[in-house]
């Protein structure tokens, strides 16, 4: 698999906002608004891309702030095994509208939905919300979504990458 971005905007209020799934992979799962690495594209690109794609919001590259740098291991199917980069942001243009892929919702950030999100998510989001940055790999069971190990390491990542 091609790898992959992340993001999650921030509004400043407490409140962060999320997706869920529409189709495809992950349907019916709140999480931030991402996908697959085009050819050409640097990983920020990728970003904002798809944050623009899926929920409307338009957002500058270096706005995008990497708390994250993910490796997602698939032992069963190794062609699913990719890398994923991880980016907050504080500042866009636009309002988050409803696209064919994502429904975007507000939480705060006391009462996220980690029930209908990616098990791994329930791990790792909660410490970068906390302000850590981490470098780590999550190993999931055939399944795809059960996580069957991780492992993570605070780390002082160049936010601009």
């Amino acid at each position: 698999m091609r790898d992959t971005s992340l993001v999650y905007p921030l509004d400043g209020q407490g409140r962060i906002l999320l997706g869920r799934k529409r189709r495809g992979m992950g349907f019916g799962k709140w999480n931030g608004f991402g996908g697959k690495l085009e050819p050409g594209e640097t990983m920020r690109q990728c970003a904002v891309r798809e944050l623009q794609e899926e929920c409307g919001l338009t957002a500058a590259p270096e706005a995008l702030e990497l708390v994250a740098d993910l490796y997602f291991d698939q032992p069963s199917d190794a062609a699913w095994s990719h890398g994923g980069m991880v980016y907050f942001v504080r500042q866009w243009q636009g309002e988050p509208a409803r696209s064919d892929e994502m429904e975007p919702r507000w939480f705060s950030l006391a009462e996220l939905p980690y029930g209908t999100m990616w098990q791994a998510d329930r791990i790792w989001l909660p410490l970068l919300l906390a302000g850590k940055q981490l470098r780590g790999t999550v190993a999931f069971a055939e399944d795809g979504d059960s996580v069957i190990a991780s492992v993570f390491r605070e780390v002082h990542l160049d936010r601009t990458k």
